[in-house]
């Protein structure tokens, strides 16, 4: 079964025709008929044809049978985000000439696209879907849901959300059976401000994660969850507290499982919920230390900046110019890394550092919230429209504050 597609593989590799391969051996019809899988042949010529390409067959075939197995540990090791393992794995199957006449060359290339995705090397990620997509019928039912969901992870780093879990919803669990995939939907909703769907499929991934005893992403899908509960921020002390217990119970699990990324999240998370209370102090104490944890310019980091600005700012914490210094240089980061809503949020930033209530109100209406609505950030168009009714309402523009009133309640 093997041994033709071996034989034409070196062949080609060291280029020699078919006569110059079977000189001596057997005639080139017997060649071609071996390559092609198309006859029967004596055990002595596949040694004589292997010994002048100068391979062990049963040692080429052994690798050839425990490529899958190998692709399915990558895979297990991208999902438990184990990233010696990952990086060891990749290695080794880059070097692996006979992975491109192996059976398992798409699910090699789709499980490549998954690792440049941890890599966040998006370019690389996209010529990859683009080339599978194209060969879809040959795929697998197993490949081709992780066709979908390669894809739909590549369109949540890309921030368009909603057409991620349009791609995402479609996977067949039963086929592919993975329920990764819902911590990634989950995701998706509750950067579209869906906290009911967020929490319903985040919690369906928690499920699965302490199944498989991946510790590091239950404390992602927990967070997910508990951020789903504090979505929209009206409640009292007590919940609140426990909201804070919660996020720094997580916070402690990260420092013994050694997850400052995760840890930096949950810091987040947290400055957020201080923000929401008001404790503006505590807000910017918990967005700087996120930020400590992150690589600079990384989306990462342009928000916990965004929030950190705006904290310091309400709170009246670091003057004017400071902050507009900071703005700036985040406006520069998201600009080089051509990060397109965070250009927008410290574009208005500035707007804001600078008391230029017109120009910020007038950037709001015409770029920001149009942007806003392409991609599905409902958080920023609720929260932009409350801006803009309040500025009305302040100017006596009677009928503007009306209509973005009405827009509030159909939101």
């Amino acid at each position: 079964m093997y041994e033709g597609k071996i034989i034409k593989f070196y062949r080609d590799k060291y280029r020699l025709t078919q006569e110059q391969l079977g000189k001596g051996i057997c005639s080139i019809t017997h060649i071609s008929k071996i390559e092609l899988g198309q006859t029967k042949y004596a055990p002595e010529i596949i040694t004589l044809i292997s010994e002048r390409l100068g391979i062990s067959m049963e040692m080429e075939i052994e690798k050839l049978i425990n490529l899958k197995q190998r692709l399915f540990q990558w895979h297990d090791a991208i999902i438990m985000q184990l990233f010696e393992e990952m990086d060891q794995i990749n290695n080794e199957l880059e070097q692996e000439e006979l992975i491109q006449i192996s059976e398992y060359i798409h699910m090699y290339d789709l499980l490549r696209a998954r690792y440049l995705l941890m890599k966040n090397n998006l370019s690389d990620t996209l010529k990859i879907i683009n080339k599978i997509q194209g060969l879809e019928e040959k795929l697998t039912p197993f490949e081709s849901n992780l066709l979908k969901h390669v894809s739909g992870i590549y369109y949540l780093e890309k921030q368009d959300y909603i057409k991620a879990i349009q791609i995402l919803k479609v996977i067949q669990n039963k086929i592919y059976n993975n329920p990764e995939y819902y911590y990634h939907i989950a995701v998706a909703y509750h950067t579209i401000h869906s906290p009911v769907l967020a929490y319903y499929y985040a919690e369906k991934s928690n499920h699965y994660f302490k199944q498989i005893n991946n510790y590091l992403r239950v404390i992602d899908a927990e967070m997910l969850m508990i951020i789903q509960v504090n979505d929209d921020g009206f409640y009292d002390d007590e919940v609140y507290d426990e909201i804070i217990n919660r996020l720094k119970n997580l916070i402690t699990s990260c420092d013994i499982c050694n997850a400052p990324a995760r840890k930096a999240k949950i810091l987040h998370n947290l400055a957020y919920v201080y923000f929401q209370r008001k404790n503006y102090h505590l807000a910017s104490k918990y967005f700087k230390e996120s930020m400590s944890l992150k690589a600079k310019e990384s989306p990462f980091y342009l928000l916990s900046l965004e929030g950190f600005i705006r904290s310091s700012f309400v709170g009246e914490l670091t003057s004017a110019d400071e902050l507009i210094q900071n703005a700036e240089e985040g406006l520069i980061f998201s600009i080089n890394t051509n990060q397109l809503l965070y250009i927008h949020l410290f574009k208005l930033l500035i707007y804001l550092l600078k008391s230029e209530e017109k120009k910020y109100h007038q950037y709001l209406l015409n770029k920001a919230i149009p942007m806003y609505k392409k991609f599905g950030f409902n958080y920023l168009i609720k929260r932009s429209k409350k801006e803009l009714f309040n500025y009305y309402s302040k100017k006596n523009l009677g009928d503007k504050a009306l209509e973005m009133a009405q827009l509030l309640i159909n939101t």
